[in-house]
């Protein structure tokens, strides 16, 4: 009777328990969760009173010993791919053990690979920051991305992540920095690149240099003048203003960078101070001014020192040619009075010297006279006719001696004791 009783109360104890490890999904993807559940068959009345852990190729899962069946896994990766199973225990005793459970998990490859610029559109000021982003629009896993410069393929950098982007930093643009650029994608399968990016660097323009062209060495009304202006450094294009006096008078551009002219015909007021504006929408520059003088135009120039020697001529010879008209209306005058009243002349004194002083030196000067006497008598007075020639001495050696010509005419009464000589005579 005994054995029957206990018999009946170890029964339900001693029933054979059944452990099954299920994982849903049973072929998870890269990235996506899973749900792992240990099921009990038989004893499901008594599932509160087991503990519950889940392995891994023998490595414990999640906190170890839970009174929950299940496991949550947040992503599974393809290194997660192995052998699980879940164990139960009753009591200390007593592990209960499920079968072994083989999880792959599925790895999808990389696609759709791009690369993207910040700032966007590929043009970047010198010296700005760049940032090249390679993306995939799908793939799992760890995606390694490189980034690649120009069309030889120059590896810039490599890097390896669990993401679907990636940057590669450029901090200081250069202008050798301008260029095409691509990048590649890959995990585990065939690489895939994006497609090419071309990158523009923009550089504002240096100072610029104005160069005025003349067609001869010294320019003169009438020429066309060229003003050249140029920046050695600047993106293209590049807007050129040319100005005089600070006036703006005309402008060129240059689309594909370099220098622009601007021609322009020379006249009196054209002279003064020129320079150039350069600005490619990234600031402005000026040149430095520019002086340009004009000389006389090479007609004007002979007419005007023709005017100087006629001028000089008739300035030296003025005088003479006076003197020699006097003395000729004179003697015409003398000639007609001789027909009623013979006329004598005095007999010419001896040429006395006369001292002066030199304007030009504060010591007394020697006076050369060369002069003549020629005494006209009608009447009661006597005319006398002097004309001697000066010639003053420079200052210095070989500077330029000057010659005076002077004429005097002087009446004074006759006097009695002097012998008349005929005028034609005299002279």
């Amino acid at each position: 009777m005994l054995p029957r009783l206990l018999l009946l109360i170890c029964a339900p104890l001693c029933e054979a328990i059944e452990l099954l490890l299920i994982a849903s999904p049973s072929r998870p993807t890269e990235g996506s969760p899973v749900t792992l559940t240990c099921k009990m068959h038989s004893l499901q009345t008594l599932n509160a009173q087991f503990q519950f852990c889940f392995f891994r190729d023998s490595r414990a899962l999640g906190q170890g010993w839970s009174s929950s069946p299940k496991l949550e896994i947040t992503a599974m990766w393809k290194e997660d791919s192995g052998s699980y199973w879940c164990e139960a225990q009753a009591m200390p005793s007593k592990v209960l053990r499920s079968p072994i459970s083989q999880i792959n998990v599925q790895r999808i490859p990389v696609a759709d690979v791009s690369l993207e610029t910040q700032p966007p559109g590929g043009q970047v000021m010198e010296g700005d920051r760049l940032v090249l982003i390679c993306s995939v629009a799908m793939g799992t896993g760890n995606i390694t991305f490189l980034w690649y410069k120009g069309a030889t393929g120059l590896n810039l950098q490599t890097k390896t992540q669990r993401s679907l982007t990636a940057e590669y930093e450029i901090p200081t643009v250069r202008e050798s920095d301008a260029e095409q650029y691509y990048c590649v994608a890959e995990n585990g399968y065939d690489p895939s690149p994006s497609g090419l990016v071309s990158i523009t660097v923009r550089i504002p323009v240096s100072r610029p240099i104005l160069t005025l062209r003349a067609p001869r060495a010294e320019a003169v009304v009438g020429d066309v003048l060229e003003l050249h202006c140029e920046a050695q450094r600047g993106s293209p294009p590049i807007l050129y203003w040319f100005y005089h006096e600070d006036v703006t008078f005309g402008s060129s551009s240059a689309p594909s960078g370099g220098g622009a002219s601007f021609n322009l015909s020379l006249t009196a007021e054209h002279s003064g101070n020129y320079s150039c504006e350069a600005n490619n929408g990234l600031g402005a520059q000026r040149s430095e001014a520019v002086t340009l003088d004009f000389i006389v135009p090479t007609g004007d120039r002979s007419n005007h020192i023709t005017s100087r020697v006629i001028e000089g001529l008739l300035g030296t010879l003025g005088p003479v040619t006076v003197a020699l008209l006097f003395c000729y209306g004179l003697k015409r005058k003398i000639g007609r009075r001789s027909a009623r009243e013979p006329l004598r002349s005095l007999p010419s004194p001896v040429p006395q010297e006369f001292t002066c002083l030199n304007s030009n030196s504060p010591t007394p000067g020697q006076l050369q006279p060369v002069y003549e006497n020629a005494n006209a008598v009608r009447g009661d007075e006597v005319y006398s006719l002097v004309y001697y020639n000066q010639q003053s001495a420079a200052e210095t050696p070989g500077a330029h001696r000057e010659d005076k010509v002077s004429i005097d005419i002087y009446a004074r009464p006759r006097k009695a004791s002097i012998t008349d000589v005929d005028y034609e005579d005299a002279v």
